[in-house]
């Protein structure tokens, strides 16, 4: 007879077993009551002798006592988005990039794998010698809620990995979900209990995610489809494609989504496509599209990411669900940079789980093309089942009395005259003191992402604005307590706060400063790529004048970027107001800390290639883009992404194509991966 240990040991693996069969391979290997009596022992064993106790016991499932809260963890390794495409021209516009981002000709197949997005709630497991150590939301990409004690609930979610010899660390990501008859029985109890009504799967998977009582998120039964994996190692011990990792996850114990293809090309994923189109309403869970990644994961690390999303994925959204409804009036709104944008107010209609009385028009032109008048019957629809926009109108319902509608011609915040510059779609204001672009601006100063200010929102923002104590952002920090607290809803205690929090906030990192300042098309990830290069305003101000190719070649940057760095920085209006933040304490430049880690992060390194300039291209026959991009840094070079005369070596592979062109016309010397070792030893 087994001693206990070895007992307890015994039954969580059955049990575990058992679990896996019934809630990811639909194969029950164990009746009911049999499963409840093993359990049952070794719920008895654990509560005997505590020593018992494993983190992957499935008595562990049902939850402890409720969390005081969650932390924050940073994620190992960043979890990004995926960029969307609305319809069949995007995806191919999408691979197109693609084919050009890996030097491939037009004509080139890629075998592509189609999964079906799931709307859910993204997931980081880590797993470590295969126990489920580790798990945390999304969050902002870079770090998120640790919910471990919550998916410990989560019965397709293994607590040890199904597998021989796991190793060390590997993280596996996914999606968690609640599937529709799931949702209708949660909002039937809801309802019979007199609570509110959950609006959608998606929110209500996402609140019980960050219950703060298991036993909560227990009783709600989520379900997890695993799609990523993250394994440490060479190159040999890793899967070579998607489709590969698809296949380890499920022999590993996870979920995998039993609809999905791998494709031979473009083609067949939007056969997949098409198909799932029609064939998902009889799911019995929400999807919202067809996630699309190229298989061959060296092509994938050759791809790479833009700052916000892999180069190498895709998620095909599917036309969102759409409603009639009358249209009532056209207003505008006037954000921060000076656009104008038209706003359709119309008789409420429900779309998606909520109910929704305004949409975006986005343009004069969209206005125009959609022939819109006032009592127009429109068609409305969330675009990618969140923002609501209008589709199309539907003329034969138009009174015979309508008034065409347009934008007006004068700013409706400032009176200014609107302008259309260019060959830019949008309408703006362009007067600086607009109260509505100062208004914005001081906004996205404060906000979280920026400077951070505790007590200073909206309504307070107008009534400075409309008083005129605040005419740029320089002038918050001239606010003293006795003037605040003279204001509505202001009192004694908040105005010294708010003084106190202005005062802090003039310690908020360089790059928070950089992306307070509202240029366009720097958002928070930007700006800290560029705050990591440039130090200062003076600096990156130098480089975007003088030499903004230096800009634009930055992982993530590009033209378009830089060309918005130098227009903005050289406006007289914009050069006044950063002499004003300096004169009020904004450093408008990294601390010595952060200098000093900078520093760190960008020693130069002695070594072969110490002031040369690569490029790689095509595949090369061991290493994988990174690899050689880790190797040549580790050597003292640069690596570009672009041929010029002065690139010193071109890294040609397999099916190097126009940059191995234009390095053989520049007469740059070209390396295969045999001569870059050679140079490395």
């Amino acid at each position: 007879m087994p001693d206990r240990s070895e007992r307890a040991a015994e039954l969580r693996g059955l049990l575990n077993r058992a679990a896996h069969a019934y809630y990811v391979l639909d194969s029950p290997v164990l009746e009911d009551a049999i499963y409840d009596r093993l359990y049952r022992e070794l719920v008895d064993l654990e509560q005997s002798d505590p020593s018992l106790l494993s983190t992957d016991s499935p008595t562990q499932r049902v939850g402890g006592r409720p969390a005081a809260g969650f932390s924050s963890v940073e994620h190992r390794i960043g979890l990004l988005s995926l960029d969307n495409a609305f319809n069949k021209d995007e995806l191919r516009a999408w691979h197109e990039r693609l084919l050009k981002q890996l030097d491939r000709k037009a004509d080139t197949s890629l075998p592509l794998v189609g999964e079906l997005k799931i709307d859910g709630n993204a997931l980081a497991l880590s797993y470590r010698n295969g126990v489920l150590d580790r798990a945390a939301t999304r969050g902002d990409g870079s770090s998120g809620e640790e919910i471990t004690a919550n998916v410990r609930t989560i019965n397709s979610i293994p607590l040890r990995l199904q597998i021989d010899n796991p190793p060390p660390w590997v993280e596996v990501r996914g999606e968690a979900f609640i599937p529709d008859a799931t949702f209708a029985a949660i909002n039937t109890e809801r309802d019979s209990r007199g609570e509110a009504l959950f609006a959608n799967p998606r929110n209500a998977c996402a609140g019980t995610l960050r219950q703060l009582d298991p036993k909560v998120v227990a009783a709600r039964r989520l379900d997890f489809f695993a799609y990523t994996l993250h394994l440490p190692g060479t190159a040999s011990q890793q899967p070579g494609s998607q489709w590969a990792v698809l296949q380890w996850l499920e022999q590993a114990g996870f979920r995998v989504n039993p609809n999905r293809e791998l494709g031979a090309d473009l083609v067949a994923i939007e056969d997949f496509c098409d198909r799932w189109e029609q064939q998902r309403h009889d799911l019995p869970y929400a999807t919202d599209g067809v996630v699309v990644k190229l298989n061959d994961l060296r092509l994938q690390d050759e791809a790479g990411f833009t700052q916000k999303a892999p180069r190498w994925a895709i998620a095909l959204k599917y036309p969102a669900e759409e409603a009639p409804t009358r249209l009532i009036r056209v207003g505008v709104q006037v954000g921060r940079t000076g656009a104008v944008t038209p706003v359709a107010e119309f008789e409420p209609v429900a779309l998606a789980g909520t109910s929704v009385s305004r949409a975006t028009l986005h343009n004069a032109d969209r206005i125009v093309e959609l022939d819109l008048h006032l009592g127009d019957t429109i068609v409305v629809r969330k675009a990618g089942e969140i923002i609501p926009e209008v589709v199309r109108v539907l003329p034969e319902l138009r009174p015979g009395d309508a008034d065409v509608v347009q934008l007006p011609d004068q700013c409706p915040e400032c009176s200014s005259v609107l302008v259309r510059e260019g060959d830019e779609v949008a309408t703006r204001c362009v007067n600086s003191s607009c109260p509505a672009i100062l208004r914005g601006g001081l906004r996205h100063w404060v906000s979280k992402g920026a400077l951070d200010v505790d007590g200073l929102g909206s309504k307070l923002i107008e009534q400075l604005v409309e008083r005129g104590l605040v005419r740029s952002l320089a002038d918050l920090y001239r606010l003293d307590a006795a003037l605040l607290a003279s204001l509505e809803r202001m009192g004694e205690k908040s105005a010294t706060n708010l003084v106190l929090a202005l005062s802090r906030s003039k310690q908020q990192p360089w790059y928070r400063q950089l992306y307070g300042l509202g240029i366009r098309h720097i958002g928070e990830v930007n700006a800290k790529a560029l705050a990591a290069d440039f130090l200062s305003i003076d600096s990156l101000g130098a480089a975007a004048l003088d030499a903004p190719e230096r800009i634009a070649t930055l992982h993530g940057i590009g033209p378009e970027i830089s060309a918005s760095l130098g227009q903005w920085l050289s406006t007289p209006a914009n050069q006044q107001l950063l002499q004003d933040l300096r004169s009020v304490g904004l450093s408008l430049e990294a601390s010595a800390s952060e200098q000093e880690a900078a520093n760190q992060a960008g020693a130069e390194v002695d070594g072969v290639f110490k002031g040369k300039t690569l490029v790689l291209t095509g595949t090369l026959p061991t290493l994988s883009r990174s690899e050689a991009k880790a190797l040549i840094e580790g050597a003292g070079g640069k690596v570009s992404g672009s041929v010029s005369k002065k690139t010193d070596y071109v890294v040609a592979g397999e099916a190097a194509g126009s940059k191995l062109t234009k390095a053989e016309s520049l007469g740059v010397a070209v390396l295969s991966e045999d001569d870059l070792t050679a140079m490395l030893q």
